[in-house]
């Protein structure tokens, strides 16, 4: 089913598995979506940043997204971005054939003014065509453009077919009071809101009317948690596990290829993942962070066993 507003909970931004040779290890990419599935996520989305997507080619690109698309019952978001809309639009409604239920689309980082931001949409929703349901990035700390909550409503009314804002500025709270806050007045129909960071305010950022958390986090049945616990109104027990979770969350965000090989060291030895390697360029983690790792793991384990790893 294409995506629509109503989506919510927890879609994961999925890493791509790869060999130390620096294939795409299927294997582990089967192991990883089953294990998704079974910690009760609502989506995934697959070909983001996370996922190394511009180190890979289109034919390795269209490969991965058939083959999560077809393992999962779930829909499965794809991100498109790409230096121009006809790259994008043959991306997207390739995805989309396949059973893709979304794309997701990010701004190229020469934007500057509200103008240039809510062209770029608009652009890029025609390019989609009507058919396609996006969802809008807005992550200014690693694409250096703003977005204004005013100029996010205007993206919303002038395309009908973005359906879904992944929210990771930051500070951002008052973003998000800000945008529920045009929906509650009418000025903007209402979109589902899902936050990125790594889930590094989730906390708040549930209380402040998000969707869910739509991020790249070692352990996203935390997440799953946090969401479903804010949502019960059971707020000292989110706080409380969520609070566990924190000293290693905040490892895991540190920024640029540091964070995703971080990552992809837990998935490795949570046993979801063959091997942590990533295609070039990439950086290694060292032996001194491989145990401040392995501590920060070990301390968590002792408040969630569903963190303990295997010796």
């Amino acid at each position: 089913m294409p995506l629509t507003s109503d989506i919510c909970g927890v879609v994961p931004i999925a890493p791509t598995p790869f060999h130390p040779d620096g294939r795409i290890d299927e294997t582990s990419l089967d192991r990883m979506v089953d294990y998704f599935e079974g910690v009760g996520v609502d989506g995934l989305t697959i070909l983001g940043q996370l996922g190394e997507a511009g180190k890979l080619d289109h034919a390795e690109g269209i490969a991965v997204a058939r083959r999560v698309i077809g393992r999962t019952t779930r829909p499965v978001i794809v991100g498109v971005t790409a230096p121009g809309f006809a790259a994008m639009r043959s991306l997207a409604h390739e995805v989309m054939e396949i059973g893709a239920a979304g794309v997701m689309v990010a701004p190229p980082n020469s934007l500057r003014t509200d103008d240039q931001v809510a062209g770029y949409f608009r652009n890029a929703a025609e390019a989609l065509g009507p058919d396609v349901p996006f969802v809008l990035q807005d992550y200014p700390l690693t694409f250096s453009v703003v977005m204004t909550p005013s100029v996010i409503r205007r993206i919303v009314t002038e395309n009908p077919t973005c359906v879904m804002l992944k929210h990771e500025d930051w500070p951002g709270l008052e973003k998000i009071t800000t945008l529920r806050g045009y929906e509650a007045e009418g000025s903007m129909r209402r979109i589902a809101i899902l936050v990125g960071n790594g889930g590094l305010f989730l906390d708040f950022e549930a209380e402040r009317g998000v969707d869910g958390a739509n991020t790249g986090y070692a352990f996203p049945e935390m997440l799953v948690d946090v969401v479903r616990l804010t949502k019960a109104g059971r707020r000292d027990e989110a706080h409380d596990l969520f609070d566990a979770h924190l000293p290693y969350l905040r490892y895991e965000q540190q920024q640029g290829p540091l964070g995703l090989a971080v990552r992809k060291y837990v998935f490795m030895r949570r046993g979801i993942f063959a091997s942590d390697a990533q295609r070039k360029p990439s950086q290694a983690l060292s032996a001194v962070a491989k145990e401040e790792v392995e501590y920060l793991l070990a301390r968590l384990a002792r408040t969630d066993e569903r963190a303990r790893l295997p010796r």
